[in-house]
């Protein structure tokens, strides 16, 4: 594949194109949350756990959770932890995707071919390499392709896809429930490894992102890509070049400050990596996978058993879908913090009367432990599942952006283990109690994000610096008289650095080191020119 496409894909343009690829690149998370919940109902299945030889609940609890293992092992381990930001850098976001859905559906080969626990270990370690880079690479690719008006939205959709994979996983099961065989729990496992393969194969023809272009000189391929998603293909619209040169130069800024490695993101955007990293520990910690992972085993402890359990999952799952739409319209009108905070104040509530049902024991609980789990998925899902995923890749700076996002799906799949691994135990030792541990997380995510959380909702990437009081050593972007003064001269960027009309045109130029440090100092020495001219 080459770096990127000089037509997009088709001949869409403008939003259909981007929504397009929004959505089809929403396949990544959507095998993301088919893999979090098709377990869920295989566990509890009599020829799973017959041909597995009744495996304890820790054993249970290891076969669940052993996918953050895979995932850990690119995201977080020691060495080879940050590897996927390494990889999203050098080879692309677009190659990412292509390669973790490879990688994806040969994990879920050996699972669905397993002949026992070992086999069946080492396909979800593998299926973890594969989610693990796509669970990273698909929401840095969704926001660099969006426009900040619309960036909330397109990374809601994105997630909606997720809850739909989950959907589907917990439907499925129930389907094949009614098979008497082993094909009960092999076939829900052989569909990811169909829908992996139409993402590989998917991946092959979607464009890939412009920021990545930019910053990897591949000019020309970028500015085709920018006016096919924003101009209606046109190069020549000012919306493409006023977009190609904010993201040029915050390019060049970087480039000059020398910000590239994760000792500088930590060093100068200590900040940015905190809250992202707290965002996706409290989606874990607020107890979205002790549903998601073992609802049926939720629903037994509340009462209903067996297929029954399955069933409720099913109708649980269609409310938690409907819940993550509101947010394609909220997020980008109310904001991100509205959001964040109501929801984390609905699920404090639904998890406590959760706890309060089990512990009465009487009659009613099931009834009201079903009604209250719904409550808190459907305000999960408007909150706390969409979010976390959204705020990580657009508060980080492209220079260090899918490595930053790297480190906080790093910090999501390492908390996804622990829910997961101690879920069966703790269910077990400390019952309904369980509930209001993750209840009390629930009320420390809204201290956190009240007291730490910026809101972002409008302000586009090249801007967030400023939002964090960690700008560079040039404003961005451009201001509107700037742009189209640079534009218009001769050694405007545009001009100088890209030619979509001459294809010999060196597009990183003979001198490029002196030309982005003398642009620099002449941007910055305007900048100063104009603040000292106003004072006066």
């Amino acid at each position: 594949m080459d770096a990127g496409s000089q037509k997009a894909t088709g001949t869409l343009t403008g939003k259909p194109l981007l929504y397009f690829t929004s959505i089809f690149v929403s396949l990544g998370v959507f095998l993301f949350g088919y893999d979090q919940g098709v377990m869920s109902g295989i566990i509890t299945g009599p020829y799973f756990l017959q041909y597995f030889h009744e495996p304890t609940r820790a054993q249970l609890g290891t076969m669940v959770a052993i996918l953050e293992i895979g995932a850990l092992v690119w995201l977080t381990g020691l060495v080879s932890s940050l590897m996927v930001g390494r990889v999203g850098d050098i080879i692309g976001r677009r190659r990412t995707i292509f390669y973790g859905s490879m990688v994806f559906v040969v994990g879920g080969a050996f699972q669905t071919f397993a002949v026992g626990m070992d086999s069946m270990i080492v396909g979800r370690v593998i299926s973890g390499f594969g989610v693990g880079m796509l669970s990273t690479i698909v929401p840095v690719y969704q926001s660099e392709i969006s426009p900040a008006d619309h960036r909330g939205r397109l990374a809601c959709i994105e997630f909606t896809g997720n809850v739909v994979g989950y959907a589907a996983s917990v439907w499925v099961d129930y389907v094949c429930s009614f098979i008497e065989s082993d094909f009960s729990w092999r076939l829900p496992l052989l569909l990811q490894c169909i829908m992996g393969s139409l993402l590989c194969l998917g991946s092959m023809i979607i464009t890939e992102t412009p920021r990545w272009l930019l910053d990897n000189d591949h000019d020309a391929e970028g500015i085709i890509v920018i006016a096919n998603l924003h101009a209606g293909g046109d190069t020549e619209h000012p919306r493409a070049k006023q977009e190609f040169n904010e993201i040029k130069e915050n390019v060049l800024i970087m480039r000059a400050e020398g910000e590239r490695s994760y000792a500088d993101m930590w060093r100068k955007y200590k900040k940015r990596v905190l809250i992202a990293m707290s965002s996706q520990a409290f989606a874990q910690l607020n107890g979205i996978n002790v549903i998601s992972y073992y609802a049926p085993l939720v629903f037994e402890e509340a009462g209903w058993i067996g297929r029954d359990a399955i069933l409720m999952t099913g109708l649980n799952a269609l409310v938690y879908v409907a819940s993550t739409v509101p947010p394609w319209f909220l997020v980008d009108h109310w904001g991100r913090r509205p959001i964040l905070l109501s929801g984390a104040i609905i699920m404090a509530f639904s998890l406590s009367m959760i706890s309060y049902s089990i512990y009465l024991d009487i009659a009613l609980t099931p009834t009201l432990t079903v009604f209250f789990v719904i409550v808190y998925n459907a305000f999960f899902g408007y909150s706390w599942g969409p979010i976390p995923w959204l705020y990580p890749p657009e508060i980080l700076p492209l220079s260090v952006r899918a490595k930053g996002a790297s480190l906080s799906t790093a910090t999501n799949w390492a908390f996804n283990w622990v829910v997961g691994e101690m879920t069966p135990v703790l269910q077990e030792l400390i019952e309904w109690r369980l509930y209001l541990l993750h209840a009390f997380f629930c009320c420390m995510s809204f201290v956190l994000v009240y007291f730490t959380y910026p809101e972002t909702k409008g302000v586009s990437l090249e801007e967030m610096d400023q939002i964090f009081g960690d700008a560079s050593i040039v404003p961005t972007p451009f201001a509107q008289d700037d742009l189209e003064a640079e534009i218009e001269s001769d050694g405007g960027i545009l001009q100088r650095r890209v030619s979509v009309e001459d294809e010999e045109l060196d597009p990183l130029g003979v001198s490029r080191p002196s030309e982005e440090q003398a642009f620099i100092n002449r941007r910055s020495t305007d900048k100063s020119d104009r603040r000292n001219g106003n004072q006066e």
